[in-house]
């Protein structure tokens, strides 16, 4: 791309990139115009650059409000997952589950195993990856979830289906099983449950065998049959067993 004869009036061009809503594109025109007479690109080229610095920036807007209002924790990705520390987590699973076809496609996700072993953290990590795919996820501990749930109990169901936890892509619950529902509690989560079932992926985190799950839910074994139906119904299962990372940390703090 040669540079055009004469002064080239930028000024306006930017200002008609302002006036498009191209505010970052306007930014950058005269670096971006620097290197295509530098590399000699041709006019579409030169397009596609301007075009590719604003769809970038938004981009990386919506990533970040999104995961402002995911509740997503901060700081736990894929990347940073300890995979040789617990060597039994399918990477490949893990790897294929960061693809997100599961979400498009409304399916579950159940990370099992004891506490401390990462459940957590790859559950975060996979709502991150959601987000950046362009999925709408939000973050729950199931005790906030309950809360969330009783506060709401009342209200009509045109308004349940505006809350984020019945219309997210992707609604994460984190610690499920550590305390038992109250038979309220469990009737309220199998509504949610089944309103999401074909709706919207689910991934929850539990220590809780599938076998156990009657006593989280009130004793009520036909309530969990039902529920596990819904969750089961073309979900995938990663279940862990491996050393706690918060034991690993005390004992190097210790030696």
């Amino acid at each position: 791309m040669s540079e055009p004869k004469g002064r080239v009036d930028l000024d306006r061009t930017r200002e008609r990139l302002v006036d498009l809503g191209l505010e970052h594109a306007a930014e950058q025109l005269a670096a971006i115009l620097s290197e295509a007479v530098k590399e000699e690109l041709p006019a579409h080229r030169f397009l596609d650059l301007v075009l590719d610095a604003e769809h970038d920036r938004r981009e990386e807007r919506r990533v970040k409000t999104s995961l402002r209002l995911s509740g997503l924790p901060v700081g736990q990705t894929i990347g940073n997952f300890d995979f040789g520390f617990q060597p039994e987590i399918p990477r490949g699973l893990v790897e294929t589950l960061a693809t997100c076809a599961w979400i498009r496609e409304h399916e579950t996700v159940l990370i099992q195993g004891p506490p401390g072993i990462g459940k957590t953290h790859l559950a975060v990590a996979l709502g991150v990856r959601a987000v950046e795919n362009g999925f709408s996820a939000v973050f729950y501990r199931l005790d906030d979830l309950l809360h969330a749930l009783k506060r709401d109990a009342d209200s009509p169901p045109s308004k349940l289906r505006g809350k984020k936890y019945m219309n997210a892509s992707l609604l994460i619950i984190d610690e499920v099983g550590f305390q038992p529902m109250t038979r309220q509690e469990a009737s309220l989560f199998f509504r949610m449950v089944s309103y999401r079932y074909g709706r919207g992926a689910m991934l929850i985190t539990t220590n809780k065998a599938v076998k156990d799950w009657p006593e989280i839910l009130a004793g009520d074994e036909a309530m969990a049959t039902a529920l596990l139906d819904r969750l089961l119904h073309r979900c995938h299962v990663l279940s862990i067993k491996g050393r706690s990372y918060r034991l690993r940390d005390l004992e190097r703090r210790l030696a």
